[in-house]
């Protein structure tokens, strides 16, 4: 089944993208930079960050589409679901010990990005009631 991407869709996506765009570049390129004052390792800050690049590549695709399909949409909103899933797990696991600017910095993205996935949810259910 298609979509029809809605300028209310086209926007959340576009807005993921940037957002997401530039948080990627931030942890990628400011990893080293970062890591002392989050009190995250570099290697966390900058895989994560790399992470996000096929992903915003994804969005960027999808966003200048007319119509895409259901599942695409979905996906989309699996992967946030599932960055927001993982920051949290990253936080109550013990795996890092980010001090109270690492604790913000992660659950700052992980808020955005939930917002980002309800917003794509909002967008794709509109479209759907739409055709």
């Amino acid at each position: 089944m298609s979509v029809t991407i809605t300028p209310f869709l086209r926007n959340a996506l576009n807005a993921d993208a940037l957002i997401s765009g530039a948080a990627g570049l931030l942890m990628m390129g400011g990893a080293n930079f970062l890591s002392p004052f989050l009190e995250l390792p570099a290697p966390l800050l900058f895989g994560a960050g790399l992470a996000l690049v096929p992903f915003v590549a994804m969005l960027v695709v999808v966003a200048r589409r007319q119509t895409v399909s259901r599942l695409v949409l979905v996906d989309i909103i699996a992967i946030n679901a599932l960055w927001v899933v993982g920051s949290v797990a990253l936080l109550v696991s013990g795996a890092v010990a980010p001090n109270l600017l690492g604790i913000l910095f992660v659950a700052a993205q992980a808020v955005a990005v939930a917002l980002f996935a309800e917003l794509q949810f909002v967008g794709m259910r509109r479209a759907a009631a739409a055709a």
